[in-house]
């Protein structure tokens, strides 16, 4: 399994769902109604047959409001099919009345990523329906995290022996940070920055942040309420009552935008569709959003959405009389002494810039064994309100800081922004723009991102102190890690 599915398969087999075996791999899978599912889960999938998974997508699944749901799940099992050649099951992690988690082992392990963490969630009110299912890219067992707590030392010799063996599969290149109470006691950075020159990634190599730059949006509209400038309830029409689609402006509130529940849709297809080299404004990034009817009606459910965050920057534009980009340097990068982020424009040249690198051909397939694509193509030329900047680990240590402090908010208001108003799953809840999840009894508050050879995540505990910040230029890369450092910290 190549590296590119730990993006891809997190959202497959959050698709995924279908009487199997009772034994596989002398692992026992307990008779409850989410170990049902995975019997029928492995059976489908590792048959390898196309007619089978539209039956197990079509009995196994929870109705979804996206009508394109079953064809894109299905894609994902083709996808991931054809880079392992089935899944065995190695052991059961953990199992209750409606959740169940495993380790799952590649059949065709030589083709990248071997292990997968796989957890199912059933429908509390059908528990013979699959509500979600989420999974990453597994660790090697030699990698399973020691018991008890570590000192920071043997916390630094645990990671270094971890990322090297990553290294040296060619399966991590970028940056690491982690902090307590805002000093940096881990920082490290390997790879390439560009593989054509040799140029290697250093501390300081500006990465690609997806989706994280929503946090920057989600803090400058925090700071228009502070300011008496705009109000949470208000509705879009109020800020902008042009906008092409009447019903976003008269039923959709900016609460609405910032927890992903206004039923927008998003805009990324539609971008490819276009002359995508030639939008470098918010108001271009609009031109793509309004045409879409809403998936729901405003407040009833969740759809994570880029559009949402537009309609964000828009407002952001219309109140404070800036352009987006120059607000967000002004109020969020500039007081919390971020000097290397930025929505840098991809077809100019930009010091100390990291070119992503994916496994993805442009169709989506995957590329020949060996074989990387730069994704200049495959991306934004330039960021915007729902993610696409750039920064670097110790900016984005920079910009915890500030939030913690006050600096850019008061305490109150960050409290407001990050506190989970929708759940997403069972711990995990979604913010202000930005995530809020309990791993263990830590919170831990932050944001990822994530698209073809871009991957990022920053992740705030909130009781301990502690700050990491993972960015990578490859597929996925930047999450596992992420992960493994929450299973060292989050004891």
């Amino acid at each position: 399994m190549r590296l590119v599915l730990s993006a891809v398969i997190i959202q497959l087999l959050s698709m995924l769902a279908g009487p199997g075996l009772a034994r596989v791999s002398g692992a026992e899978i307990p008779a409850t109604p989410p170990g049902e599912i995975l019997k029928l889960l492995l059976q489908s999938f590792n048959s390898g047959d196309e007619e089978a998974w539209k039956t197990f997508i079509a009995n196994n699944w929870k109705e979804s409001n996206d009508p394109q749901s079953a064809e894109r799940r299905l894609g994902f099992f083709r996808q991931v099919y054809d880079d392992t050649e089935g899944l065995q099951l190695q052991k059961i992690t953990d199992s209750d009345s409606l959740i169940i988690s495993a380790l799952l082992h590649a059949r065709k392990p030589e083709a990248g990523v071997e292990w997968v963490d796989l957890t199912l969630f059933v429908d509390s009110t059908d528990t013979d329906k699959l509500l979600m299912i989420s999974a990453r890219p597994g660790e090697d067992p030699r990698y399973e995290v020691p018991e008890g707590k570590l000192s920071h030392v043997e916390m630094a010799d645990f990671l270094d022996a971890y990322l090297k063996d990553l290294v040296a599969r060619d399966q991590f290149s970028g940056t690491v940070l982690i902090a307590l109470d805002g000093e940096p006691f881990y920082t490290r950075f390997y790879g390439q920055a560009c593989k054509r020159y040799n140029a290697p990634n250093k501390l300081d190599t500006k990465f690609n942040l997806g989706s994280m730059n929503k946090m920057f949006t989600g803090a400058a509209i925090m700071q228009l309420v502070e300011r008496g400038k705009i109000s949470l309830d208000d509705k879009v029409g109020n800020y902008l009552p042009d906008i092409p689609r009447k019903e976003i402006a008269e039923k959709v509130t900016i609460h609405h935008l910032l927890t992903h529940t206004s039923g927008m849709q998003d805009y990324w297809e539609e971008m490819f569709d276009t002359s995508y080299w030639e939008l470098k404004t918010v108001d271009g990034l609009a031109s793509l959003i309004f045409e879409d009817t809403l998936l729901f009606e405003p407040g009833s459910d969740f759809h994570y959405s880029n559009s949402g965050p537009i309609v964000l920057g828009m407002i952001i534009e219309k109140v404070s009389g800036m352009s987006y980009y120059d607000f967000i340097a002004e109020n969020i990068y500039k007081p919390a002494g971020m000097i290397n982020s930025g929505c840098f424009e991809v077809d100019t040249p930009v010091p100390n810039l990291a070119i992503g690198y994916t496994h993805m051909n442009y169709d989506g397939s995957m590329l020949p064994e060996g074989l990387w694509h730069n994704n200049l193509f495959m991306h934004a030329v330039k960021g915007g309100p729902a993610g696409g900047g750039y920064s670097t680990v110790e900016d984005l240590l920079a910009f915890d800081q500030a939030l913690r402090s006050g600096k850019i908010m008061s305490k109150e208001s960050f409290e407001l922004m990050s506190i989970g108003k929708t759940s997403r799953r069972p711990d995990v809840s979604y913010g202000y723009l930005i995530q809020d999840q309990n791993v263990n009894s830590h919170r831990i508050v932050g944001h990822g991102g994530g698209a073809p050879g871009i991957n990022a995540m920053l992740d705030m505990y909130m009781d301990s102190g502690y700050t990491v910040a993972v960015m990578a230029n490859y597929d996925g890369a930047a999450s596992r890690v992420a992960e493994k450092i929450r299973e060292l910290i989050a004891k």
